[in-house]
């Protein structure tokens, strides 16, 4: 079975902690076009989206890292990650959701200026502030929701485990982690001793050592940065407008799937009525 990811990836690693929980082989693979934004080969084939993680099983490919969680849980449902009842497998997509839109678009956007040097002086400031402030909203309400558990799923490891880690962890990584000793503090504590874990993190710490070499390629165009849906919207509504125009003047950012056409292309035929 055939992972492909990137390290740096939340949603990837999301999907590694589930696949190393249940104890399936798989083998990652970067794909050499991720981040070019090209259509061609074997990666754009399975997702023409060419956005990370994509799960090759065989003949069936999938796309978009909670799909995919849902098919490794009914593919294989020993040991489930979702409980069993409804309403709190209701709880645990919640969480999921939130990661994945909200928490995920505030780290990538922290990222962009740690990572990525898109904005210098005041405005990397501020975008730094309103990351950091929001990060705070974030794993208050995260806080909430863990409660007095063990976990998020409750007595067990589960789902919702799996989507938060990522996204903590990262902001921990970013110096914005929750307060020491505190519920959410402890609770990544517990994470980074789980074997599963424990490994895909330390192969987004060796990828995020790597990362002053490899900002270059994002930086001159050599590679380009997806900037879309609630990722786009963070930097607006924080700011950062300026940021995305400088990326389109210099055509090292993209929009996803599929491509605006150039005008030219637009033209109706000559021949239609």
């Amino acid at each position: 079975m055939l992972l492909y990811e990137h390290p740096l990836s939340s949603y990837a690693q999301k999907v590694k902690i589930a696949l190393r929980e249940k104890g399936i082989a798989f083998t990652a693979e970067l794909p050499e076009t991720f981040g070019t934004g090209r259509s061609d080969g074997a990666f754009a084939a399975a997702n023409p989206r060419t956005e990370v993680p994509v799960l090759v099983d065989g003949g069936v490919s999938i796309f978009e890292s909670t799909v995919i969680l849902e098919y490794i849980e009914e593919r294989w449902p020993e040991p489930p990650l979702l409980p069993r009842d409804p309403a709190a497998r209701a709880q645990a997509r919640m969480t999921e959701e939130v990661c994945d839109t909200q928490y995920e678009a505030v780290n990538w956007g922290f990222g962009e200026i740690l990572w990525f040097r898109r904005a210098t002086g005041s405005l990397a400031d501020h975008l730094r502030a309103q990351a950091a402030a929001q990060t705070k909203i974030l794993q208050d309400w995260l806080t909430g929701r863990l409660g007095a558990a063990e976990w998020f799923g409750g007595a067990s490891f589960g789902w919702a485990d799996a989507a938060v880690a990522p996204m903590v962890n990262r902001s921990v990584h970013y110096g914005l982690g929750p307060p020491g000793g505190s519920p959410l503090a402890r609770w990544h504590a517990r994470m980074r001793e789980r074997p599963s874990v424990a490994e895909t993190f330390r192969e987004f710490d060796a990828a995020a050592a790597r990362m002053a070499e490899a900002a270059d390629l994002y930086t001159t165009g050599g590679r380009r940065r997806e900037y879309r849906d609630h990722r786009l919207e963070w930097m607006v509504k924080s700011g950062g407008v300026e940021v995305v125009l400088a990326g389109l003047r210099d055509r090292n950012i993209r929009f996803a799937w599929p491509d605006a056409l150039p005008d030219a292309d637009l033209r109706p035929d000559a021949d239609t009525p």
